[in-house]
């Protein structure tokens, strides 16, 4: 099992920043983990936001986020970050952290076998 937990999310203003955090712990954990950033907003589906690779050498980001959001992980620290800039109110939701095993860039959910419970990303105009 793998267990998921995420931080740093909180209300901003429009054109702020946040970093959020997610810490994977649990006994089949490597480093040899896809992960991904998924959020979720009032009255509509999760959708995809960024996702990278095992080593951090590939990454992908949904459109709407490109240019203002940086996926990154640390291995030794066992930590997936969101580095999140320029932020605007259509950014409010609550964004998950997921993980499978796995090498390569993993965009789609149902391709996650962990997730964790979520962090709230409110962003005022």
């Amino acid at each position: 099992q793998v267990q998921l937990v995420e931080s740093g999310g909180g209300l901003v203003q429009a054109g702020g920043s946040l970093r959020l955090s997610c810490v994977a712990s649990g006994r089949t954990f490597s480093n040899q983990y896809a992960m991904g950033w998924f959020r979720q907003a009032p009255g509509k589906e999760r959708e995809f936001v960024a996702a990278i690779n095992w080593s951090g050498g590939r990454t992908s980001y949904v459109e709407s986020v490109k240019g203002r959001f940086t996926i990154s992980r640390h291995n030794a620290k066992n930590t997936l970050y969101l580095q999140m800039n320029s932020l605007e109110p259509e950014d409010t939701a609550v964004y998950y952290c997921a993980a499978r095993s796995g090498i390569n860039v993993i965009v789609t959910a149902s391709e996650y076998n962990y997730w964790g419970q979520g962090t709230q990303v409110t962003v005022s105009s």
